[in-house]
């Protein structure tokens, strides 16, 4: 370990395993008991409400109308009681603007009578509509600076809940966020749209297939990938406080070559952390199932139960927040940069995805035998028919600066899309092109050779990690998110491009049920022939290996490496036509968000060159010549040659950085493509060379001249 000590901050010291953090004494761990408690849920409507107003209620959001006057009116009086009741005195239009996090206004329910009191008041108008400013958030060109207007609307479809604070509690009510003029300024109305989209192309399919069904529902898991680190290193790195990731950092003696931290046991602090968070999160109604330790040191993951897309979207925004938050109570900071690290695994968001109907029939699981499972090989290979055409919006789905650490670095799926099956899906679907007929594969179980171990069912085929889109069982697993992304974009485009997909291949199955085959005889033929046409989209090898790049390339597959590559793809001629053809997006609204994607890079990408030309020049460079001259009057003539040959290096990639990223080197449109291309080809590796030279003065200028904490202290100090 460095020869330098530091000892982790008040907070940090405070906190015992029975004292809790910060006076936190009183935890109690999730239980039924506590789930759900701050959420305005059903059954709290159906207590709240009068019988008459709360079928009223549930009616009036299964048809997805707008509330009438009177209904709205008692909802939120039933609300603001309920909220009072736990200690809210403020209430927020909670939204999900294009930042990529959430956004909220609080205002309270108490008013001024004039006679110098205050009455408590919340109206179904201010319910059901508030007007936060929209000129301040991205709009991509949809609003200009002096167009202030924006609508809030609330989203029935998912609950209110409370935010509890020592000082008090919020209510928070999810709404959608809109211009005047109704343009989309977020990631809710998209994402409710495309479920609609998909709930029709889907319904009619079933039609088609001979099952009835009234709606049909997506659902995503998300797995949350993070960083746990003591705070005071967060605050002594001006990198990590100002981008969310270490901009320097020589690789340490240990990362996580030994597969040492990987489902190990978790440290006390972080279980400690992880269960309050569990408690906090269980109280808002957000089923955490799983949690582990992650490959790198430091590096967790938590998952929750599927959930409907739209409320699934909710809780994940929800729960980044509240791991945020309460890591704080603990002396801790909880990193969601994709990238914070580098030589240790990045981390992701992985995107488990299926459909159901609401009958209760997942129309992603094949059954024990999918080979026979029309609906499923139908719907199947709808997805693999969406995944194929659409392969590079896919990939601008998940595309930010942080993404382009990550994707094919051998951590992370590759940047070029492709399916993983599993042995036996993938064999069906051989056998049914072929029309061999060998698609059913007996039941094996897995023997262990001890007599006190049961035998174990042998899957149908291993799992592969390497997969950006792999099929896991009954859901497709979208393993290509970055850690700290919403889900709403990507899966807004999942649901419309599978959407899509199913349409045709209804039209084609209409067409041949008309022409007189039988439902069978035209699934297996539309299955045969989707496949047949879009097989070069599966693969189930190594994605890490340059075979793959080479075979992906003779196959016609994307490789969109960085984020200004892929990004254009949200306004391309084929994403344009499908998103206006299922009422996804307007041509504009895409645009807009084409436009605030680019500007974010451009502008996270600055903000680091900024900050790591200031660091080198006034925290790196002085403590590597006080080295210099400590060296020359020591008479040491080697380490001295040594040392002042990286300082005149350091020096020079300072000012080339410096230089390339002023404002007057960059080209005129500095926030669109031009400026991305730009920061990519010329400000990054400007940056990559001053990290270079300052990650090997790091590991010769001692302990304790060097101003930032290293990673071996920063990634094994629990």
């Amino acid at each position: 370990m460095p020869s330098r000590t530091r000892t982790p901050n008040v907070a940090a010291a405070q906190w015992s395993p029975n004292g809790g953090a910060l006076g936190v004494t009183d935890l109690t761990l999730p239980n039924a008991n506590v789930f759900g408690e701050n959420v305005f849920s059903i059954a709290v409507q159906r207590q709240r409400l009068p019988k008459a107003q709360f079928r009223q209620l549930e009616a009036t959001v299964a048809k997805g109308e707008p509330l009438e006057g009177s209904l709205a009116d008692a909802v939120a009086s039933a609300m603001r009681e309920w909220a009072m009741e736990r200690g809210a005195t403020h209430y927020t239009h909670w939204f999900q603007p294009l930042t990529g996090t959430t956004a909220e206004k609080h205002d309270s329910f108490y008013g001024p009578t004039g006679d110098g009191n205050a009455i408590a008041e919340f109206s179904g108008k201010e319910l059901i509509q508030g007007e936060p400013d929209a000129s301040s958030f991205p709009s991509g060109g949809l609003r200009s600076t002096f167009e202030a207007r924006g609508y809030t609307a609330w989203d029935p479809s998912s609950p209110a809940f409370i935010l509890e604070n020592p000082n008090g509690a919020l209510l928070c009510i999810p709404t959608a966020f809109t211009s005047w003029s109704g343009e989309a300024l977020d990631n809710k109305i998209p994402l409710l749209r495309s479920m609609d989209a998909l709930s029709r192309s889907a319904v009619r399919a079933l039609g088609l297939l001979g099952e009835t069904a009234q709606h049909v529902y997506t659902t995503v898991g998300p797995e949350q990938e993070y960083f746990l680190i003591d705070e005071q290193y967060y605050f002594e790195r001006p990198d990590l406080l100002i981008t969310g990731r270490t901009l320097f950092g020589a690789k340490p003696p240990k990362g996580q070559e030994l597969d040492d931290h990987y489902f190990g046991s978790i440290p006390e602090r972080v279980l400690a952390c992880m269960m309050e968070t569990e408690n906090e999160l269980a109280k808002l109604g957000v089923p955490i199932k799983t949690r582990h330790n992650e490959v790198a040191p430091a590096q967790y993951e938590v998952a929750p139960i599927f959930e409907n897309s739209n409320i699934g979207s909710d809780h994940q925004q929800l729960t980044m927040q509240i791991m945020q938050n309460v890591a704080r109570r603990y002396g801790l900071v909880c990193l969601m940069h994709e990238k914070p690290f580098a030589g240790v695994n990045g981390s992701g968001k992985h995107n488990n995805w299926s459909m159901g109907t609401d009958t209760g029939i997942n129309l992603l699981d094949p059954g024990d035998t999918p080979h026979e499972n029309l609906l499923f090989l139908f719907f199947c290979s709808a997805v693999i028919k969406a995944v194929n055409k659409h392969q590079q919006l896919l990939r601008a789905s998940v595309a930010n600066a942080g993404q382009d650490h990550r994707l094919g670095a051998n951590e992370a799926p590759p940047a070029i899309i492709s399916i993983f099956l599993g042995a036996d899906l993938e064999k069906a679907f051989d056998a049914i092109e072929s029309g061999s007929g060998d698609a059913a594969t007996p039941q094996a179980y897995l023997e262990m050779g001890a007599s006190v171990l049961p035998r174990l069912p042998l899957a149908g085929g291993d799992r592969n990690r390497t997969s950006p889109f792999a099929f896991t069982g009954n859901k497709f697993e979208f393993r290509a998110l970055g850690s700290s992304m919403s889900l709403g974009m990507p899966n807004t485009i999942l649901n419309t491009i599978a959407a899509q997909a199913i349409d045709t291949l209804s039209d084609e199955l209409e067409a041949a049920t008309n022409g007189g085959s039988s439902i069978e005889e035209a699934v297996l033929a539309i299955v045969k022939s989707t496949y047949t046409a879009n097989k070069a989209i599966v693969f189930s090898g190594d994605g890490y290996s340059e075979e793959w790049h080479a075979e992906a390339e003779k196959r016609g597959l994307a490789n969109l490496a960085q984020s200004p590559d892929a990004l254009p793809w949200l306004i391309e001629g084929s994403t344009v036509e499908a998103f206006e053809a299922y009422n996804v997006l307007s041509e504009r609204e895409l645009h807009s968000r084409y436009e605030v994607a680019v500007e974010q890079y451009v502008t996270t990408i600055n903000i680091e060159a900024e900050t790591a030309a200031s660091i080198a020049r006034t925290m790196l460079l002085p403590a590597a010549i006080r080295w210099l001259i400590a060296l020359k009057e020591a008479g040491i003539e080697k380490l001295t040659a040594e040392t002042a040959g990286l300082v005149d290096e350091f020096v020079e990639t300072i000012f080339a950085l410096e230089s390339v990223n002023a404002d007057e080197n960059h080209p005129e449109d500095d926030h669109g493509l031009d400026g991305a291309k730009y920061i990519q080809g010329t400000v990054i590796p400007a940056m990559n060379a001053v990290r270079d030279i300052a990650d090997k003065l790091e590991k010769i200028v001692p302990d304790d001249l060097w101003p930032l904490p290293k990673y071996s202290e920063i990634l094994f100090i629990k």
